[in-house]
């Protein structure tokens, strides 16, 4: 439960739209999962704890009368602006579809993995939810897993865009009896907005990935010029998080990697794209500080806090990475250690503790 409250308060410092967890406690009893740990209950705090599940749950029970009740209920609580409109489910369905879009964007640009993207872990606000085996990505990879149930890594970093898309076509399944009389013309207009979500991703996910490198305007040569650039981290193991801090300082540090021939024709590249923005080198780098976190919660310092709040009911070092992981955006020499990845953490695996 302590791994929720943490990586949920670190989420809702990087500004990604989450869940919170009000309190833990401890029950007294033991609870058996990879290992014997202590009971605890966490107070989770949402904007609503509706997900696609929910709607799942009515629509295997042909309960067309109270899901009915039930999408317009969240339409009121999440989207009122839609409650009038008499094409409101299927514009329902795209809003949802929107801020999961978004959400997941925002995932994948600090390397969040969550760990079990089942339907009922989307939430239908648009928010985190369930932070299980969820973890942060180190060096990239796209085929980056940590958590233990997942053997053939259906929610890997690279495959959660997809996954989404997946969640959102059994989300639009049980909408199927609100969106027209006949099946087959509900099954034709879900499908057809389903098919609008590649694109609304692409857009969330490129925009981001613009200001990560200082760039406001668009050109046609953005998505390879990112492209190339995480294929160079891939190749490298290069870190994710501190290659885009990296990118934000007026001097790169210096070290061999980024003496690479590879990197350094990429950098020339990345160079002659932004002296075409319209704002000064300074501005730019300021704007990318802004978006590129200098700490994440790195797995091993994670774990650290964890073993000594359950072995040594010592809080101090989760405090002290709370502390930290409040102000993400920031640098200074007190976080020198949250900045440092593992020496290696491919055999690193995570347990769903809730």
């Amino acid at each position: 439960m302590l791994r929720e409250y943490i990586i949920s308060e670190a989420m809702f410092a990087l500004g990604i739209p989450t869940t919170r967890s009000l309190a833990v406690v401890t029950t007294g009893e033991p609870v058996y999962r990879e290992t014997r740990r202590q009971g605890a209950i966490v107070t989770r705090v949402a904007a609503s704890h509706i997900r696609a599940g929910t709607f799942e749950y009515l629509a295997v029970k042909e309960d067309e009368s109270n899901l009915r009740v039930l999408a317009d209920y969240a339409i009121n609580r999440h989207y009122p602006d839609l409650a009038d409109s008499p094409s409101r489910y299927l514009e329902f369905f795209r809003a949802v579809m929107d801020r999961q879009a978004a959400l997941v964007a925002r995932w994948q640009l600090v390397g969040f993995i969550h760990g079990v993207m089942n339907t009922d872990n989307v939430a239908i606000s648009g928010e985190t939810i369930d932070y299980g085996p969820c973890a942060f990505m180190n060096a990239y990879r796209p085929d980056t897993v940590f958590s233990s149930i997942d053997h053939a890594g259906r929610y890997a970093y690279g495959n959660q865009p997809a996954i989404t898309q997946w969640n959102l076509a059994r989300f639009a399944e049980t909408l199927l009896p609100l969106l027209a009389d006949q099946q087959e013309k509900a099954v034709a207009i879900a499908t057809e907005a389903l098919g609008e979500y590649p694109a609304r991703f692409e857009q969330y996910w490129l925009s981001g990935m613009r200001a990560k490198l200082g760039l406001q305007s668009a050109e046609a040569g953005d998505m390879e010029l990112v492209q190339s650039l995480l294929a160079w981290m891939q190749e490298n193991r290069a870190d994710f998080i501190n290659t885009f801090r990296d990118l934000s300082e007026e001097e790169l540090p210096s070290g061999n990697r980024y003496e690479d021939p590879n990197f350094r024709e990429w950098n020339s590249r990345w160079q002659l794209r932004l002296s075409r923005e319209s704002r000064p080198i300074t501005r730019v780098h300021a704007a990318m500080r802004g978006v590129n976190p200098a700490v994440i919660p790195r797995n091993h310092r994670v774990e650290e806090a964890l073993a000594a709040a359950e072995d040594h009911n010592d809080l101090s070092a989760l405090h002290r990475l709370l502390a930290t992981l409040a102000i993400p955006y920031e640098a200074g020499a007190d976080f020198t250690m949250y900045q440092e990845p593992p020496p290696d953490d491919r055999s690193y695996r995570t347990f769903c503790g809730t």
